[in-house]
């Protein structure tokens, strides 16, 4: 989920402390992601045991990941670094800006080449992956008792499913923009490059209908849970916790949006050989894995964590063979090169 430069502007450093506190080296180490239900279970199924087998204390820090990330620049760019890993997308992961502010795990990858169990690109020197997930269309299911919204189209067809909607604005627009042209008909293996003019154009027949303009996990659901709207572009992942908390929530894998996180080490983190203990024992904590996609529907990096969890959980997974052949597969070349102008235009819309 990149970045425009002045969300890095120094005025920013006055952020760089983390939340948790300054790391101390030795037996500390700050891992930063997003919060809510994913740091939860992070904290049960990685964090604590970890913390049992090494005596390592884990500090977590959350927050957007947009914040997130401009808090690393300004470490990086002060050389006052307290944090050791964060959480970045995928496709985020490979864009300069990211590569500037972490530390490339080429070393630590390359006795994981040989480990058949690993999914494809599981570990780069970019990163190291966490899950795979969908952004997808999530509806409360009380509201539509008859046909249920299955596609991007349906969600821009206000008058057979009316109600507010909410969206995502995390400085990663190009999901949504997608979103729009496959409302208009073009075709999922269609759609790189992105027809910005064709996608704005679309968006402006959906805006008056958006509630909320999301900027964080926790403000995506928390309309659902109130009633502020009835649809909404939303991480798997969180539709997942809703449910989980008896919500009356389905969705469509249909048109979903394949994303990934993947685990970066920081340029200059103090607990730099902790932080590669961690990232081993990520790797090797099948288990965890597997539990922790049990409950966040993800797509584990274990091949063999995957077939740990249940029948119906594997098949709600996002790479499941039924399921992969309708997802939007983002370009990262495509949207790396323009992401600055896809930001650029979406903020100047969003302002008009």
């Amino acid at each position: 989920m990149a970045h425009p430069h002045r969300l890095f502007l120094l005025p920013l450093l006055a952020l760089a402390l983390p939340v948790a506190g300054r790391a101390q080296s030795g037996k500390d180490l700050v891992i930063a992601t997003t919060g809510g239900a994913q740091e939860q279970e992070l904290r049960k199924h990685f964090y604590e045991p970890f913390e049992k087998a090494t005596g390592i204390r884990v500090r977590p820090v959350s927050g957007a990941e947009a914040q997130t990330v401009a808090r690393v620049k300004a470490m990086v760019t002060a050389r006052s670094v307290s944090w050791d890993i964060f959480q970045a997308g995928d496709i985020q992961s490979s864009s300069d800006e990211y590569r500037a502010l972490t530390e490339e795990l080429g070393s630590f990858c390359e006795p994981l080449k040989s480990n058949d169990d690993l999914l494809p690109g599981a570990c780069k020197p970019t990163g190291l992956l966490a899950a795979y997930g969908t952004t997808l269309l999530v509806y409360n299911e009380a509201k539509f008792p008859g046909v249920k919204p299955r596609s991007w189209a349906d969600f821009w067809n206000v008058k057979d499913f009316p109600g507010p909607r909410s969206l995502p604005n995390f400085n990663d627009p190009w999901r949504v923009l997608a979103a729009a042209l496959l409302a208009d008909g073009v075709p999922v293996d269609k759609l790189f490059p992105l027809d910005l003019d064709g996608a704005f154009r679309k968006m402006d027949e959906i805006r008056p209908h958006v509630a909320l303009w999301w900027k964080t996990g926790d403000q995506s659901v928390q309309g659902f849970r109130n009633g502020e709207y009835v649809m909404g572009m939303i991480w798997q992942t969180r539709a997942s916790a809703l449910r989980a908390e008896k919500q009356p929530l389905d969705w469509s894998q249909n048109q979903a949006v394949l994303v990934g996180d993947r685990w970066a080490l920081i340029k200059g983190a103090p607990n730099r050989e902790n932080a590669l203990r961690f990232l081993k024992f990520y790797v090797d904590n099948i288990e965890g894995q597997a539990r922790r996609c049990e409950a966040q529907t993800c797509t584990p990096t274990s091949r063999k964590a995957a077939a740990m969890m249940s029948a119906d959980a594997q098949k709600a997974l996002p790479l499941a063979p039924d399921v992969f052949g309708n997802l939007v597969v983002p370009d990262a070349d495509w949207i790396n090169a323009n992401k600055t102008a896809i930001l650029d235009r979406w903020n100047a819309w969003l302002q008009q």
